[in-house]
């Protein structure tokens, strides 16, 4: 992917870098696979707001994506690689042998013409997905299901991946996108290459109206608040007031947020290196 520098001509494209979307072959998207997409702005059933800085924005449609992969044996030809206002990652219209269409997540490199295919059969080449226990060892991985039949659930957005270290009985070893080493059923589907997109996280918006577009409003700083407001407000002057900590008096560094899980013991290794 390339991303594109525009000239200062505004203030607003004077710090803007935005994505070339050289990859990108058309702006029309498949009626077929189009749901609505509600917006919200961050209110319940009852109207009232459940969610802070959400609202506005611009309208979009939902884009069906199959992250199951379950058309086993069939191949399918890429058609399109289509931007996705839903997700950071780009996806792909594939056309399968017997005329039915879908959306998967774009794989790095993959190009229109292309085939992809899935099925415990399918070569371990970019785009095709099968089970992990089918896969080399080393094989770099995204779309990965965590439950199987259920769906890919790991490694979705744009620029991830992770790669396969090992085989243990009826488990596969995974190197997580974190750095977390985590065992993975071996029957779990999963789709070989990485994900596309991966400058995304380098883009800048350039003016706070992009952000509006994308249905975020502007965020408070705590310590700008009152004191019957959050933890951190009140003082005089700019006081910090102490340590950081969220609206709920929770503290924002340091303080461990995962609570145990049944599923901790798959986990071999921790993010920060840790074992367990």
């Amino acid at each position: 992917m390339a991303l594109r520098k525009y000239k200062p001509t505004t203030a607003g494209t004077r710090w803007r870098t935005g994505n070339a979307y050289a990859e990108v072959t058309t702006s029309t998207p498949e009626r077929s696979l189009l749901e609505p997409n509600k917006k919200t702005g961050g209110r319940n059933s009852s109207g009232r707001r459940a969610m802070r800085y959400i609202g506005g924005g611009s309208k979009q449609k939902y884009r069906v994506i199959d992250f199951k992969r379950n058309k086993h044996g069939v191949p399918a030809t890429v058609k399109t690689i289509e931007y996705d206002p839903n997700r950071t990652a780009f996806i792909a219209l594939v056309a399968y042998a017997d005329g039915e269409k879908r959306y998967i997540i774009a794989p790095q490199g993959l190009e229109v013409g292309a085939t992809v295919v899935s099925g415990e059969t399918s070569a371990p080449e970019v785009g095709n997905a099968s089970q992990l226990k089918n896969l080399p060892l080393g094989t770099v991985v995204h779309n990965i299901e965590l439950q199987p039949g259920k769906g890919a659930a790991i490694a979705r957005s744009a620029g991830t991946y992770a790669q396969l270290n090992a085989k243990e009985g009826k488990y596969c070893v995974l190197k997580m996108p974190s750095g977390e080493l985590r065992k993975v059923l071996g029957s779990c589907m999963a789709t070989v290459g990485t994900v596309s997109n991966s400058d995304h996280q380098l883009q800048s918006m350039g003016k706070a109206g992009r952000t509006r577009w994308k249905g975020i409003r502007p965020r408070t700083r705590g310590v700008a608040m009152n004191p019957v407001d959050h933890p951190m407000g009140g003082g005089e002057g700019r006081a910090s007031g102490g340590h950081p900590r969220s609206r709920t008096g929770k503290y924002a560094k340091g303080e461990k947020t995962r609570k145990q899980k049944g599923s901790d013991k798959l986990i071999i290794q921790r993010k920060n290196g840790k074992k367990l």
